[in-house]
């Protein structure tokens, strides 16, 4: 799917083409046929204009003269067009073409730059064809409740719960700078304690602030790095080291080889190169990330990421305790 989301947005583009053609033609024929004088002016000032442009390639005596006089004919016309359309209840763009992007005139590009709503339509396509959806439907903030971590520290220096706050104060903090900061995140803690849960409520906030997001499990960044490595995917590579936040969630399930090891530490280190953020997510301990991973790749994890340890009981399961007592 990554190789056609070039496709889908230039369709895009076109399709808002098409659109306001259509719409240009609907506002040309109710202009036609309510004040056919404006469409006549019209041709008046495109004939005049033609001879302007051709007088150009001309020389002779009175060019200036001449010029001058066609030139203030052309003004004249103009502002007889605006007062028509004045006087008939139409706005003075109605017969130009409109444009959801001025900048770029709806083709997604600047002269060999890609236009920022690129990057929006991106978004959309990106996000309309992906699995992250219904997990950003479900984990956020609204459906976030400090009332799962307990209160008592148990066997932790600090409570569960305070833990968390201390947690989500970073987080708020991350969010509101964002775009300052060139901070990664790496979350770590038993299954359950709320890290997937966390990940999705910072990308939500991201993609509707309009940054781009892309969700990742370790295997599923794996098998892209081997798409990209052996198929040579461009663009499937450029949207994961160039996203705004990639999430790559569950580091330590897939399964690790010396390919997937030095497949990653080459991306991780290339993210970092380019200051690109990254939010990670682990059940394992910082002990046994040093264990499974390289120390090229552990060196990354603990000296270029914020670390946050996540306390407390499997929320899967007292959740599901909770609905089974209700029940």
């Amino acid at each position: 799917m990554i190789k056609g989301y070039h496709g889908l947005i230039m369709k895009k583009y076109e399709e808002l083409r098409e659109r306001e053609r259509e719409a240009l033609a609907k506002r040309r024929a109710d202009v036609a046929q309510n004040a056919p004088e404006i469409l006549q002016v019209e041709k008046q000032i495109a004939s005049l204009s033609m001879e302007l442009a051709m007088m150009n390639f001309k020389q002779n005596i009175n060019h200036e003269e001449a010029f001058a006089k066609l030139k203030n004919e052309v003004l004249n016309l103009r502002g007889k067009r605006m007062e028509l359309l004045t006087t008939h209840g139409y706005s003075l763009d109605y017969l130009d073409q409109h444009y959801a992007c001025t900048k770029c005139e709806d083709t997604g590009y600047i002269r060999q730059e890609k236009c920022t709503c690129y990057k929006k339509h991106l978004i959309e396509a990106y996000h309309r064809t992906s699995d992250f959806n219904a997990l950003i439907k479900e984990y956020t903030f609204a459906y976030f409740k400090m009332d799962f971590y307990e209160d008592e520290p148990g066997p932790y220096p600090i409570s569960p719960r305070e833990n968390m706050q201390k947690i989500l104060e970073g987080v708020l903090g991350y969010i509101k700078s964002f775009k300052e900061t060139t901070t990664n995140l790496l979350f770590y803690g038993s299954p359950g304690t709320g890290k997937t849960f966390l990940s999705s409520c910072i990308a939500k906030e991201l993609l509707d602030a309009g940054h781009l997001v892309v969700y990742r499990t370790a295997d599923g960044l794996i098998q892209n790095l081997k798409e990209v490595k052996f198929q040579e995917n461009k663009e499937l590579l450029d949207l994961l080291l160039h996203c705004d936040l990639l999430i790559i969630d569950d580091l330590g399930t897939e399964l690790t080889t010396d390919f997937s090891k030095v497949e990653l530490f080459n991306f991780l280190n290339a993210k970092l190169l380019r200051k690109k953020k990254m939010l990670i997510s682990t059940n394992l301990t910082i002990e046994n990330l040093k264990d499974k991973y390289d120390e090229r790749i552990y060196s990354r994890l603990v000296g270029d990421f914020n670390l946050y340890k996540f306390l407390g009981e499997d929320l899967r399961i007292k959740k599901n305790h909770e609905r089974t007592r209700k029940a």
